[in-house]
């Protein structure tokens, strides 16, 4: 019997997390640009989120918040008082939190060796995340450490802008099963940077040991990246046999949809058209950056954010859905408000690995003590908020380094300070 399932490592996020707008094509980030963050309550909203997935039987597990100020980053940059505020800014960035941008994850099926194997994204297209990598390398080397499981590699040469499983799906009948590989890129061109170059995803395949005929690339639609779909899981999710999509999430959803069908036969697609839920309705309310999970009742479900309740098309659409006989037979709402605010939804909040729990460094791995452990340094060491002229003060950075220095300690992780 398979010990394989899908675990969803979720980010933590930090005790820096600002709305500093740096991340062009992002408009909820750009739109909330200088507003007071509350990275306490974002963080707490995070865990609640993944306890609420742990409820429905999913394996949760972590990533640590990354070292903030990054001082590597600054002295990179020969940063003094007339550096650019942008580029100091990104010293401080939370962005990580967004693990769906961590690595592109090719499970142990799917993969030649027969190993789940995991490529770090450079994140080289914007400035405030180019630097990233390195850190989250760093734990991914702990946390699947077992080389007879795994195989941990460094990024796509920077000439080649990877941003992870974010551009990345898997269509298979069951996790554990063989499963065909989706990559989607985008074209430069548009008003906002398409994010993730056709040469990355086919560097990642050829790396992961992918078969020809199990592998997809995919070119995103120009109007999706335009409208604020800088990430493919934007507009397009997937669990096991199921394509959920927008009809404008694709330049050929046609020929996307023909070609999946004859690779993965089975496969079922769910559109939602752009006269049901506009391609404006589907960014400000991240109908598709959910987590599309089966819990252990083995019925589909979609775990949206507030938003979705809150956006009259969508929530129309949702509910036509679920009085339907469609393979996504639940919607449940989490509270990631704080998140949603800088532009990350449930989705963007967590890393998919299909793996044996067991296999993974247990550190890494949530459980309710943890969560509790979590909940408790949030709680203590969180700051409340961070107002726009707090970035950059020697003060706010010894709270920032205290806070995560103590949640590595009572995680037992302190090997990441």
């Amino acid at each position: 019997m398979s010990n394989l399932v899908e675990i969803n490592f979720d980010g933590i996020v930090g005790p820096s997390h600002n709305y500093a707008g740096l991340s062009l094509g992002n408009l909820a980030a750009t739109r909330n640009a200088g507003e007071h963050s509350y990275p306490r309550a974002a963080a707490l909203q995070g865990v609640a989120k993944m306890r609420h997935n742990m409820a429905m039987g999913v394996a949760q597990g972590f990533f640590l918040p990354l070292p903030r100020p990054d001082v590597g980053w600054l002295e990179a940059l020969a940063a003094d008082d007339t550096t650019e505020p942008a580029l100091m800014a990104g010293a401080w960035s939370a962005s990580s939190m967004w693990t769906a941008n961590a690595a592109t994850v090719s499970p142990a099926p799917d993969t030649a060796d027969g190993k789940c194997h995991l490529t770090v994204a450079n994140l080289v297209t914007m400035p405030h995340r180019s630097h990233e990598w390195p850190d989250t390398l760093a734990q991914l080397q702990i946390a699947f450490a077992d080389t007879a499981h795994f195989a941990v590699h460094a990024p796509v040469p920077p000439c080649f802008g990877d941003e992870g499983a974010a551009n990345h799906m898997r269509l298979a009948r069951a996790h554990d099963a063989p499963a065909l590989e989706v990559f989607v890129y985008g074209r430069m061109g548009g008003p906002f940077p398409a994010r993730q170059h056709e040469q990355a995803s086919r560097i990642i395949a050829r790396q992961h040991g992918l078969a020809e005929d199990r592998v997809l690339f995919v070119e995103q639609a120009p109007e999706a990246i335009a409208a604020g779909a800088f990430h493919n899981d934007v507009v397009a999710v997937t669990n096991e046999n199921v394509l959920f999509t927008h009809e404008q999430a694709f330049a050929d959803p046609a020929g996307t949809y023909a070609a999946i069908e004859e690779k993965c036969p089975g496969a079922q697609v769910v559109e939602v058209s752009a006269r049901a839920v506009s391609l404006a309705d589907t960014v400000s309310s991240y109908l598709f950056n959910a987590q599309l999970l089966t819990p252990t009742d083995g019925e589909m479900t979609l775990v949206v954010p507030e938003e979705c309740r809150r956006n009259d098309a969508v929530w129309k659409w949702l509910q036509d859905m679920l009085a339907g006989n469609g393979p996504i037979r639940h919607v449940k709402i989490v509270d990631v408000r704080q998140s949603m605010a800088n532009g990350g939804g449930p989705a963007c909040l967590r890393l998919r690995v299909v793996a044996d729990p067991a296999a993974v460094d247990q550190r890494f791995m949530l459980d309710d003590t943890k969560a509790s452990a979590i909940e408790h340094v949030v709680g203590q060491y969180w700051p409340e908020s961070i107002a726009p002229d707090q970035i950059g003060s020697d003060r706010l950075a010894e709270r920032v380094r205290d806070a995560r220095a103590r949640l590595l300690d009572a995680l037992h992780l302190s090997e990441l300070v």
